[in-house]
């Protein structure tokens, strides 16, 4: 049976945790569906990731529909979201409309953008057309020229309250989802709890509805020095597949993430 927004808000609301991981391609789709994991995400942490780049910034439209192609075949009845690539919604409803129209053609059934209020619009004007939108507030990778790097965001009283009211201004623009990037856990939790839509975290306590990570730093095998967020869940697994599926347990039992990986 195919995972439904609809049923994914029930579950949420329900009280389940939901397990999200990054996905590019179809035999990973298959994999880390069998595996359990609730939805797949086509980021454009793909430009990082697969294309060897210093950021998300040169990620283009036609690689994120490739992608999200390629997931949609391998998965049955998986959730997808695909990451609108930077560009190709900033400068006005009617772009991110066309943008997410491809994405949408090529799989998706959820677009993810990244911006506080002054997404508002976009959203609302993609809502009332039919594309659901999950808003991604906190840090924005896309914007990491414009933080200073990768930073933790809502440290300061200012900062969090700022985060609050783009929460929940997104919600009400029609957000069916929010994501919250590098957010202190008690900031994410509040948020959380006032908000009716399933918030997903990475890097933001163990109260979000949901949690992600990408795929790759999951299993261990990005270069350099992980997050504090990530976990490597292929120590002591003796297989990819054994790797997602403690993931998805640690997830939906409360056991990830832990302290030591929460601001």
């Amino acid at each position: 049976m195919k995972t439904t927004l609809t049923t994914l808000q029930q579950r949420a609301g329900q009280g389940e945790k939901l397990a999200v991981l990054t996905c590019y391609d179809a035999t990973f789709a298959t994999l880390l569906e069998t595996a359990g994991v609730d939805m797949l995400l086509v980021g454009d942490s793909l430009g990082m990731v697969l294309q060897g780049r210093g950021s998300t910034l040169p990620v283009s439209l036609p690689d994120m529909a490739y992608h999200t192609a390629a997931v949609a075949r391998g998965a049955t009845h998986s959730f997808i979201i695909a990451d609108l690539p930077f560009g190709s919604y900033q400068a006005s409803p009617a772009q991110a409309l066309q943008s997410a129209a491809a994405l949408m053609a090529a799989g998706a059934h959820c677009v993810k953008l990244e911006g506080g209020a002054v997404m508002v619009e976009t959203i609302a004007f993609l809502s009332a057309r039919g594309i659901p939108v999950c808003a991604h507030i906190g840090l924005l990778p896309q914007s990491v020229n414009a933080l200073g790097g990768y930073k933790v965001q809502g440290k300061t009283d200012s900062a969090a309250q700022q985060l609050r009211a783009d929460a929940q201004a997104l919600e009400q623009a029609g957000a069916c989802m929010v994501l919250m990037e590098a957010v202190p856990a008690a900031l994410a939790k509040s948020i959380t709890e006032t908000l009716h839509v399933p918030t997903i975290g990475i890097g933001a306590g163990p109260d979000c509805s949901a949690q992600v990570l990408v795929l790759h730093d999951m299993l261990g095998i990005t270069p350099g020095k992980p997050a504090r967020f990530v976990k490597n869940f292929m120590a002591g697994a003796d297989s990819i597949q054994a790797a997602v599926s403690a993931y998805v347990q640690a997830v939906k039992g409360g056991q990830f993430p832990a302290p030591e990986h929460c601001f």
